[in-house]
């Protein structure tokens, strides 16, 4: 695999799908390597990108993203697992987990740390 630096949004979608094919890459492995150097690069794509400075709550951030993108709650509901968690999610009932972050994050382009909880919260920590 070459890897290359993302520029532009066909490059990023490539490059989400490269990592979520080394995700369970052995420890210290040229694959592991590979992996941690694209999670930077998209980190630092996103970061460019997707920047919006705001105090959103992951809930604000899905319902932006669904407005802005077209998605459904159904399709939520097909990455989440079931409509009723999604229901939950939505209604503030219910946090996400890291797996949800990591697939909300690989199927929509969504920042993983927009998804996990209002800056504030996360300056804070």
């Amino acid at each position: 695999m070459t890897i290359r630096p993302i520029r532009t949004d066909e490059d990023h979608a490539k490059a989400l799908r490269e990592i979520e094919a080394l995700w369970d890459a052995p420890e210290g492995s040229p694959e592991a390597d590979s992996l941690e150097v694209l999670s930077v690069l998209v980190e630092d794509y996103e970061r460019r990108n997707f920047a919006i400075d705001s105090d959103l709550s992951p809930v604000e951030v899905l319902r932006l993203a669904m407005t802005e993108m077209g998605r459904t709650q159904a399709e939520l509901s097909e990455i989440l697992g079931s409509r009723s968690r999604t229901s939950e999610v939505l209604s503030g009932k219910r946090g996400l987990t890291t797996d949800a972050v990591y697939r909300i994050h690989t199927a929509w382009g969504i920042p993983a740390e927009m998804l996990i909880g209002p800056k504030s919260a996360r300056s804070a920590a």
